[in-house]
């Protein structure tokens, strides 16, 4: 969600920062700021909206300085104004921004209120200044200053902090939400996110969950709560500039959709090679972690919920592993039985999605079995977490309505299934081979769909004034069908809702009359002969239809009904397959309406608070 840069070094940090926030934008965010520390003096600058404001600012008024943090912040207590903006300040010596929640900001803003400090915003996040001033005034060094003030938090955070009177020095923390440093040569940095730090240096350190750390420009010191330094090795980070820049794309979600291909291949590589091929193949210690698995508990919210819907008809049908999703904001607050011998995936493209990883820990705590994760993140908290994780391989994603990530984790778990099965054969097990075939021709294939465009652009046309529409889907293609919803809703704004096909008659088709638009999802398989029955009943209220299927597999077109043929979307995987033209038919219905595709209004990339 909010995203935190700091720089400390003898360079002007303003343009380092301001380039900083401006690749950290696709988080979703309502206001920025800027606090730099120079000879002694404290400047900030904020403004509501977008960075390219607060750059004007610091243009117009020259603002520059070696030890600076900056912050893009997304509403949560408090609504989007300059007064909510951070930095926080507390007398005009201490800047802090912060990602997270504080619980017990109430009582401490109240005592706060009670020694003399005035707070002016409706955030949580001011308490901290304040809490971090006082330790200073009363003598403590920065470094241990900041870890008293963590005592008193409650809650996730991470923070980044400068004092006036100690220049040449940045503070950070953290505690259940993401931050790393960033190593370079007579200057060091603090991020929530490696893709800000990439145009100045990839060798970076994953702060882990209770560090606090102290950063000049020569070094790094790294402590827990208790003050005992903490060894965090340098990793090199693969994140490439080109990866979080549009090229000629209009938008990074276009981008990401026509990486799709590539991005699979990329989760692919190396993971089929051997004849045979199998778990260790996935992620280190994976067969042992599946070891004696008589079920499977998936844990995710959102488009990785959809994911993991498509993930259970798989195992259950391939690997004949009986299989339960769960939406991990809803699970959370349940009382669940959980058995020893029931393996727990948790999925997250961040791998810092706050339910999911607060669920994940919650089965932990519970006594469930072994933890996967598959995500997308290295270093993530909800890797930290796991026994073993299975990475997506997407590399970044910056639209916020996600699309690769998707993908990427269907094609992950069909891994799972395929490896799963050669152990546990379901009612409609195939060997490794077919797996192995299907697999290595998806790339191809989805490729050969994004051919589709300019058919779905045209149907965005016929889309973007309308108020409502409807997705239909019978089995794994009933998750599709949400997904789709999903996306046109997240981006376009138009409400939208998927359903099984099959329920149709139970409620849904109430709503269809000759403006309502209805997708409907009908693969060659089995169910086809009901979806198209179920189609004739939309048919005969006059509904607006739009069939995907396969090459001479649809009913004839005629007034109210169009026909989309999908070229070779296979047989296992074809779900993933279906879910480009959905992915399309959005971004251009939300082009049209000239929304903002990558930034959609009140929507945040990571999920990072409750």
């Amino acid at each position: 969600m909010c995203g935190i840069i700091g720089g400390v070094g003898e360079r002007n940090m303003v343009p380092v920062l301001l380039e900083g926030l401006s690749r950290l934008e696709y988080r979703g965010y309502d206001s920025a700021g800027l606090a730099v520390a120079v000879g002694g003096q404290l400047t900030r600058i904020r403004r509501r909206g977008k960075v390219a404001a607060l750059e004007d600012e610091a243009l117009a008024i020259d603002l520059a300085g070696g030890t600076a943090i900056g912050h893009t912040r997304w509403a949560t207590h408090g609504g989007p104004s300059e007064e909510n903006a951070h930095p926080h300040t507390a007398a005009d010596r201490v800047a802090v921004v912060h990602n997270g929640i504080i619980e017990n900001h109430a009582e401490l803003r109240a005592e706060l209120e009670a020694d003399g400090y005035r707070l002016v915003s409706d955030t949580d996040s001011e308490t901290i200044p304040c809490l971090l001033h006082r330790e200073l005034v009363a003598g403590a060094e920065p470094l241990e200053a900041l870890r008293r003030v963590g005592r008193r938090l409650q809650g996730a955070f991470a923070l980044a902090a400068v004092d006036a009177e100690h220049p040449g020095r940045i503070l950070g923390a953290r505690r259940g939400s993401p931050l790393l440093l960033g190593v370079g040569v007579g200057e060091h940095f603090l991020a929530s996110d490696a893709a800000a730090l990439v145009p100045v240096t990839q060798e970076l350190v994953d702060l882990a969950d209770g560090d606090f750390a102290e950063l000049t420009g020569e070094g790094f010191t790294v402590t827990d709560l208790d003050g005992v330094p903490q060894d965090r090795p340098v990793r090199t980070s693969h994140i490439r500039t080109d990866q979080v820049e549009r090229g000629p794309y209009r938008h990074f979600m276009q981008k990401e959709i026509f990486e799709q291909p590539t991005g699979v291949a990329e989760t692919l590589e190396g993971r089929l090679d051997r004849t045979d091929w199998g778990f260790e193949d996935l992620a280190p210690n994976l067969s042992e972690t599946w070891s004696g698995v008589r079920g499977v508990l998936i844990l995710a919210c959102g488009t990785s919920y959809h994911a993991a819907l498509v993930g259970r008809y798989w195992l259950e049908a391939h690997a004949g592993v009986a299989t339960t999703v769960e939406i991990a904001s809803e699970f959370r607050y349940r009382e669940p039985v959980l058995r020893p011998e029931t393996v727990v995936i948790a999925i997250s493209q961040s791998g810092e999605t706050a339910d999911t990883l607060a669920a994940a820990q919650d089965v932990r705590r519970r006594g469930a079995g072994p933890l996967i994760a598959i995500c997308n993140v290295r270093e993530s908290s909800l890797a930290q977490e796991a026994d073993t994780t299975v990475y997506t391989e997407a590399g970044p994603e910056i639209g916020v309505a996600s699309t690769k990530a998707f993908t990427t984790q269907l094609t992950v778990l069909a891994l799972l299934c395929a490896a799963a099965s050669r152990e546990q054969r379901g009612t409609s097990w195939k060997d490794s081979d077919t797996w192995r075939e299907e697999l290595r021709r998806l790339p191809g294939r989805l490729q050969r769909i994004l051919e589709l465009e300019p058919a779905m652009r045209q149907r965005a046309a016929q889309l973007m004034n309308q108020e409502h529409a409807l997705f239909l889907g019978r089995g794994p293609y009933y998750p599709i069908a949400l997904e789709g919803a999903l996306k046109l809703k997240e981006i376009s704004y138009i409400h939208a809702e998927g359903y099984p096909a099959g329920e149709l008659k139970h409620g849904p088709l109430a709503l269809v009359d000759e403006t309502m638009p209805v997708f409907v999802l009908a693969p060659n398989n089995q169910l086809l002969g009901k979806v198209l029955s179920n189609l004739e009943e939309v048919r005969a209220r006059g509904g607006d239809i739009v069939v995907l299927t396969e090459p001479g597999q649809g009913p004839e077109e005629g007034a109210g009904l169009e026909v989309l043929e999908l070229p070779d979307p296979g047989e296992l995987l074809a779900p993933v397959v279906y879910t480009l033209p959905l992915q399309l038919l959005a971004y251009h219905t939300a082009v049209l309406k000239g929304t903002d595709v990558d930034q959609p209004r009140n929507l945040a990339k990571s999920v990072t608070v409750e």
